[in-house]
């Protein structure tokens, strides 16, 4: 169902200050005040509510401790064990550094759901972050600050800053967007790469109309049948929504069928389910037998809005709906249903009281007859103290999609995450990048089974309350099986110097869009990859020739990157000419593209092209023949990167300066034989011999 988003304050590097959401469709009025109450004590900074430094003064050997696990989320909702309190108290005033952190581990992964709220208790995991920073366990340390990060209710900044320093050789640096665009379009037309596809499609009027159109899923068989909500329809539903929420009034389900053209056919209302009460977030069983949605506020649920399910009966009509029992459904808002890769488990969000923030997502298992169980909370590493919604378990990957007002890496309001799911337990949570997230809302969404296309819905003007659907082919950060680590350094090979600049990556296989990354500062970047597909490396910088590279992903590749500075001496062996000759030869040309992108990109830079020979012959025909040698590679610069004339100067200086003064080997002769670059700004010029 629709979700109304109320934004306070200012979102600061990652988590300063908090985006608030609150549904309000189906709730009471009474509870609607109290909510609100209760959102902003949960999600605004405290007052006065700070972290405090703590520093061990002696440090022992370190004892590795395995990463957090909390069995007691759905168990107990509050631990508290005054010994081991005491003991840690103790082990702290003598300096027992690595048994203080061995009791400490043990205590804070006994928590419940309500430690997390309290002071006190996320005070004891600030300090077992800083004390594993300290002791020099950094993985334990990077994972515990983030934990801090997500749920502690006071002023984060020094969270911030320890995490940060942890992960500055690891965490990602998207680069600009348009960037990487202006690149793409630039390939596009130099040479016969097809660019990436990065449409965003409106799924057109018969699908969208003027009101709001959201919360969609795929179902049938190929995918062919599109579910989604809707308050197009005009018809007045529950007094509580006509007086408190006539915007969301008449939400009903609605269908549409791809057509033999691969197109959506015209929405028609889901009659069958839909009633004078609130209908939506349809979910589809794979067999397409069994729906599951929310309907609001009827006589026979349990709260605010509940998930019901409907069977498909042998005739094809739907059965009668089904309120999905008291073990799920609650006295608040539960919303948003889907089910795992095996269908025994359902995940969903809910709003209800013992939650980590203001919606968290639960799930519920299925027992071998039939039977769905208590709904329990999906733990502190998905739901954070903001909110989340929308669980997305990908059909045929074990990744877990959702949308979160909270995250280490953020790009604006609500984000589209994912999580890997390995041996039951789900791992950090990553943003699936900026090709998907912006700095508005992305929720809502659905992913096809062959991990193609994105589904979402977005406003057609940002601010807008009008919702659409859309399509976006998922980008490489989204995908739920790219799980391939490819990374690099970019270093100077002799100097061993670092280059700030971009990387991208272009997949030449399937034309999956890769969103860029900067360079880090010790040179260093890495990718999330789809295993087995060929790509193309591009890194620019303004310090060194842009470096491009084709290559194949088969397993996790490191690789070191050298990168020739525009301040050094540079010679290609590719620039070879024919004796007597001034024609350049096709071999010559990639090296010379070098030269021309760094002029397209460096516009204040100028260029002085000298040609050299060997002693051979007659110095003055030699001289002639350097000239006419600079004036064709000046030709080809000038005409391919359309350039104006003047930048670029062709000279020529014979036998005149040579590298070996008496050469006596064919090499030696080589050596002599050269194009020499000139590039210079400003007061000072930079040298780069190229040997022919």
């Amino acid at each position: 169902m629709n979700i109304i988003f109320k934004k306070e304050g200012l979102y600061i590097l990652l988590l300063l200050t908090i985006i608030l959401s609150a549904p309000v469709f189906g709730q009471k009025k009474k509870s609607r005040k109290e909510k609100k109450k209760t959102e902003q004590e949960q999600s605004q900074p405290e007052s006065g509510l700070s972290l405090t430094d703590f520093k061990p003064t002696k440090i022992n050997s370190v004892v590795k401790l395995p990463g957090l696990k909390f069995p007691n989320i759905n168990r107990v909702k509050y631990f508290r064990d005054g010994g081991m309190l005491a003991q840690i108290s103790r082990l702290e005033r003598n300096k027992q550094w690595d048994e203080y952190r061995t009791v400490l581990y043990k205590y804070v992964t006994s928590f419940g759901i309500e430690n997390f709220l309290q002071k006190e208790d996320m005070d004891l995991m600030w300090r077992l972050a800083n004390v594993s920073e300290y002791l020099g366990d950094r993985a334990l340390a990077k994972e515990t600050y983030r934990l801090v990060l997500r749920h502690y209710r006071g002023d984060v900044t020094k969270a911030i800053q320890h995490y940060e320093e942890l992960a500055l050789f690891d965490k990602p640096l998207y680069a600009n967007i348009e960037d990487y665009y202006r690149l793409v379009e630039k390939r596009a037309l130099i040479d016969t790469l097809t660019p990436p596809e990065d449409v965003l499609i409106d799924m057109g009027p018969e699908v969208n109309s003027q009101f709001s159109d959201y919360g969609m899923t795929l179902g049938g068989e190929n995918e062919s049948e599109l579910l989604f909500t809707s308050n197009r329809s005009g018809r007045d539903t529950s007094a509580f929504n006509q007086q408190f929420n006539p915007k969301h009034a008449n939400e009903d389900i609605y269908i549409s069928h791809k057509t033999d053209f691969d197109m959506w056919g015209i929405a028609e209302p889901f009659e069958e389910i839909n009633t004078n009460y609130n209908e939506g977030s349809p979910y589809l069983s794979k067999d397409g037998n069994t729906l599951y949605f929310i309907r609001c506020m009827t006589p026979d649920g349990y709260g605010d809005c509940d998930i019901y399910y409907s069977k498909k009966q042998e005739d094809g009509t739907w059965g009668e709906a089904v309120n999905i029992g008291n073990k799920i459904n609650s006295y608040a808002w539960d919303s948003h249903p889907s089910l795992s890769i095996t269908e025994d488990t359902l995940y969903f969000a809910s709003d209800r009281k013992g939650g980590f923030g203001n919606s968290d997502i639960y799930f519920s298992v299925k027992d071998s007859n039939g039977h769905w169980g208590k709904a329990r909370n999906i733990g502190p590493f998905i739901n954070s103290r903001g909110s989340e919604i929308s669980p997305h378990p990908h059909a045929k990957y074990p990744v877990l999609y959702f949308s979160s007002s909270i995250g280490v890496v953020s790009f604006g309001g609500f984000d589209i995450y994912k999580s890997f799911i390995i041996d039951g337990e789900f791992s950090e949570p990553k943003n699936v990048g900026p090709l998907v997230n912006g700095p508005g809302d992305e929720y809502y969404f659905a992913i096809d089974a062959a991990a193609k296309q994105l589904y979402y819905a977005k406003s057609p003007v940002k601010g807008s309350p009008n919702l659409d659907l859309q399509s976006f082919p998922l980008p490489m950060e989204a995908k739920p099986n790219n799980t391939v680590r490819f990374s690099g350094r970019v270093v100077e090979p002799t100097t061993g110097e670092v280059f700030k600049g971009v990387v991208t990556i272009i997949d030449l296989s399937d034309r999956v869009e890769v969103a860029p990354k900067k360079i880090r500062d010790d040179g260093s970047f890495d990718f999330e990859l789809v295993n087995e597909k060929k790509y193309l490396l591009v890194i620019e910088g303004d310090n060194f020739f842009q470096i491009e590279e084709i290559f194949f992903v088969e397993g996790d590749k490191h690789v070191q990157i050298p990168a020739i500075s525009v301040n050094s001496s540079l010679s290609f062996a590719s620039i070879d000419f024919d004796p007597g000759s001034a024609t350049l030869k096709p071999e010559m040309e990639n090296n010379l593209h070098l030269v021309i992108e760094f002029l397209v990109k460096h516009i204040n830079y100028r260029l002085v092209v000298t040609g050299h020979t060997d002693s051979d012959g007659k110095s003055e025909d030699n001289l002639k023949l350097s000239k006419a040698r600079a004036e064709s590679i000046k030709e080809f610069i000038i005409n391919y990167g359309e350039l104006d004339d003047n930048r670029v100067i062709a000279d020529g200086k014979g036998d005149n300066d040579p590298i070996v003064v008496h050469p006596e080997t064919e090499e030696e002769k080589r050596l002599n034989r050269r194009v020499e670059f000139k590039i210079f700004l400003d007061e000072y010029r930079i040298s780069v011999p190229v040997n022919d």
